[in-house]
């Protein structure tokens, strides 16, 4: 009995896809991934943490995304829609339909139960390699806990936590600090978190 093997797709039909799709795409090692809804948790997280940078960076050099411009990632040819993303100076999109933003300085995702290990692992993978990116954050939605990898000058990347309420996180690549309290505003974590 052989196994199953996955659909694999060319980058092309993906595009083709997606440019015809009423709904959001992934790709990544030619898996098409269709993108679900978010709990009313993630959706909190996100929008605080969307709102606190944007009031932060309005009027500065760096301007903050939504999860509604997809990012391409050149080295693993990956096209990814993160949570939230920051630019330092010109954005740069290329010409396909819907452009992707090429040159992201931060990158941030709310971890998801169904996604976490993906997130961590070659999603997180296939972010550092983006020669623009300085920082990566990847927002626990079960305790209020932020991973956060920085770009070091000889490029290897430093990987950090904090946690808790009281914590604060300075972003210093765009400038900006992140208190968690504001980040988990109206989120209720569970006894065990």
């Amino acid at each position: 009995m052989s196994a199953l093997r996955e659909p694999r797709f060319t980058e092309t039909e993906y595009l083709a896809l997606e440019s015809a799709s009423q709904t959001k795409h992934e790709f990544y090692g030619g898996q098409i991934i269709a993108m679900s809804g978010a709990s009313p948790t993630h959706d909190d997280i996100v929008g605080n943490t969307f709102a606190s940078l944007h009031a932060q960076l309005r009027g500065g050099r760096c301007r903050v995304y939504t999860s509604d411009v997809r990012v391409k990632v050149a080295g693993p040819r990956s096209y990814f829609y993160p949570d939230i993303k920051v630019v330092c100076g010109a954005p740069d999109f290329n010409s396909d339909n819907p452009p992707c933003l090429l040159n992201p300085t931060l990158i941030i995702e709310v971890l998801s139960p169904s996604t976490a290990d993906f997130d961590r692992g070659a999603k997180a993978s296939a972010y550092r390699q983006l020669e623009s990116l300085q920082e990566l954050l990847l927002i626990s939605q079960d305790s209020p806990r932020v991973e956060r990898f920085v770009r070091q000058p000889d490029g290897q990347w430093l990987l950090g936590e904090i946690h808790g309420l009281d914590a604060v996180l300075e972003l210093r690549t765009i400038g900006c600090t992140l208190a968690l309290a504001e980040v988990y505003a109206r989120v209720e974590f569970t006894d065990e978190a």
